[in-house]
């Protein structure tokens, strides 16, 4: 790895972490070599603890049981249990770890159903390691990490891919909320930051957070990343 991509890595190490201990984090790839390189990149940074691999979804469940990382890195391809079964299995569960996809772009609709079986974003496997590291301690701390440029090119490639049914759904549970609370849903889906969300809504940052959570709530969704899938597959029923 490069020397100045390390120091890069660490210093944003030591300005992402406070004293509540380091992201345990355990990296799932069916390539040795994939799981080598995410290691090489989060075991010098401080206050990131890799605790240990699993070469297939299969050994997820058990080795979530053995580590208990806060993070998990899952490929999605992979020959026993893909990484979407695994992550839906994760899931299921009371406490899960927050997930991380990794992928390439001709797998994107893999993503688009990981994303929606609640995993809090992804990676694309040639990210520099600054990202990577960003991405890690984002979502230890609860943000997912779908950016807005990479929701959109998400959303344009996989195009229209839900059923009748789940467009029904979508506007059913987007009803439920204040005409505002709608309105951040469906700038959420277009990728909007919350800063961004600010100033079109012209509301405070805080309050864009407070609508965030009220929907998270109101809707029984993980993480923003779901809040931005419902709303798309809303405005897709909108057009169809």
């Amino acid at each position: 790895m490069d020397v100045a991509a390390v120091a890069d890595v660490n210093e944003l190490a030591r300005s992402s972490f406070d004293t509540a201990g380091p992201v345990r984090v355990l990296i799932v790839d069916d390539d040795p070599l994939v799981r080598a390189a995410m290691a090489m990149i989060l075991r010098p940074a401080p206050g990131v603890d890799v605790v240990g691999e699993a070469a297939d979804g299969a050994e997820v469940l058990a080795a979530v049981d053995t580590y208990a990382p806060d993070v998990v890195i899952m490929d999605i391809r992979m020959p026993r249990v893909d990484g979407l079964a695994a992550t839906e299995l994760l899931r299921a569960r009371p406490d899960p770890p927050e997930i991380i996809v990794l992928t390439t772009f001709d797998a994107d609709e893999y993503v688009l159903r990981a994303l929606r079986a609640g995993a809090s974003g992804f990676l694309l496997k040639d990210t520099p390691p600054a990202e990577i590291l960003r991405a890690v301690t984002r979502v230890a701390a609860g943000e997912p990490i779908l950016s807005p440029s990479v929701t959109r090119r998400l959303m344009a490639h996989v195009g229209d891919t839900g059923t009748n049914a789940r467009r029904q759904h979508s506007r059913a549970l987007l009803a439920r909320l204040s005409e505002r609370e709608r309105e951040v849903a469906m700038t959420v889906g277009r990728g909007r930051s919350n800063a961004e969300i600010s100033g079109e809504l012209f509301v405070s940052v805080a309050t864009v957070k407070q609508h965030v959570s009220r929907i998270l709530t109101k809707l029984d969704l993980n993480n923003r990343t779901q809040i931005a899938l419902l709303a798309h597959d809303a405005d897709q029923a909108g057009r169809a």
